[in-house]
């Protein structure tokens, strides 16, 4: 069983096929894109669990490909990761017309597509992402990048893939932790704008996180239609897209602070970056309180950090904190960019917080 959602870019539209059992389909869903022998990028993690199902696939349906095995973690989406990826794809003799596929995580797919953006002047790609915070968010959209010491995503461009296969089947395989820290970003697309699907997650969101199939297809599938229907408004970021980034601009600070390190999690760092978001919404009247307590307590009834303390080791200090959000890309003139919530599903970007309350909601 799979959804078919389409993000409608005009002639760069593509389709996202979210479902159970999209691996064993992807042959005949990637052969419109393929030519000549097509790289499959992934890492040592992903590749034992996942490739082989993939090749078959690809194989079954006439499809040459090459694989390309990366080290996993945040180290590979690096200027030296970067050089070291497009080197592979140039020796694999992928095409300019061609196709690269993208199958693993956020990492995979951020630094394949960046790779295939700059390569040969732009080669076509197609994500399979094969953890939930890649379904649900950084397949879809066409943000590419890599990490530098100033930051995350810092280096990249948007190049939108052709094609996003997301089969929650391959979600059995993550470890426990990981698959909640993809949850938040879940839980992240009822916060800023739809409460009623907050609601269902309240619901069902142990569902989602213990395995329940027809759960995590709903979750998955709504996730990307949110997504689509705001990339296809705002491709670029110009506006109503920088909502996606909310608990992003808190939760970048926190993960440089903890050293991108296992202290922390992306997923995580999202989750307590959300629960910051909403205290501070309400610490300038926006908010009902209320919203605040109904996020911090479904993020922890699922296992989720909802505050800063809730991180293992050493807290950062709040003017530590501060001063990693002053690289996010989205401060602009000197000034960080927010995005708050005037409650669940309601969210809105400014620049318009004063310093003593963040420094408060940093320090409480």
């Amino acid at each position: 069983m799979s959804v078919r959602i389409d993000v409608g870019l005009g002639p760069r539209s593509y389709a996202i096929h979210a479902g159970a059992g999209v691996l064993a389909q992807a042959g005949n869903l990637l052969a419109p894109f393929a030519r000549g022998t097509v790289p499959v990028v992934s890492d040592e993690n992903v590749a034992v669990r996942h490739l082989p199902a993939l090749q078959n696939a690809l194989t079954a349906a006439g499809i040459q490909n090459r694989p390309i095995v990366l080290p996993p973690g945040e180290g590979t989406k690096s200027f030296a990761g970067l050089e070291s990826l497009c080197t592979a794809l140039l020796e694999s003799g992928v095409e300019r017309g061609g196709l690269i596929i993208a199958l693993g995580g956020g990492v995979i797919g951020d630094l394949t597509g960046f790779a295939a953006g700059v390569l040969k002047r732009g080669i076509a790609f197609a994500q399979i992402p094969t953890t939930l915070l890649a379904q649900v968010d950084s397949s879809v959209g066409g943000k590419t990048a890599i990490n530098t010491a100033q930051g995350k995503n810092l280096i990249g461009m948007f190049h939108q893939p052709r094609i996003v296969l997301a089969d929650v089947t391959t979600l059995t395989t993550l470890p426990p932790r990981e698959l909640r820290a993809g949850y938040a970003e879940v839980v992240k697309y009822g916060a800023l704008g739809d409460e009623d699907f907050f609601g269902w997650l309240e619901t069902n969101g142990a569902k989602v996180v213990s395995g329940d199939t027809q759960a995590r297809i709903h979750a998955v599938a709504h996730s990307c239609k949110m997504k689509a229907d705001i990339v296809a408004r705002d491709e670029r970021e110009a506006g109503e897209r920088a909502l996606l980034n909310l608990g992003h601009t808190f939760g970048h600070a926190l993960e440089a602070a903890t050293g991108y390190s296992e202290r922390l999690l992306h997923g995580e760092g999202v989750a307590v970056g959300m629960a910051l978001a909403l205290r501070l919404s309400a610490r300038l009247n926006l908010c009902p309180v209320n919203d605040v307590v109904r996020l911090e307590r479904h993020l922890r009834t699922v296992g989720l950090p909802a505050a800063i303390a809730d991180i293992p080791g050493p807290r950062p200090a709040a003017d530590v904190l501060i001063a990693h959000m002053a690289h996010d890309k989205k401060a602009e003139g000197g000034k960080l960019t927010f995005i708050l919530t005037r409650g669940l599903g309601k969210a809105f970007v400014t620049q318009d917080v004063p310093d003593d309350a963040l420094h408060e909601i940093l320090s409480a």
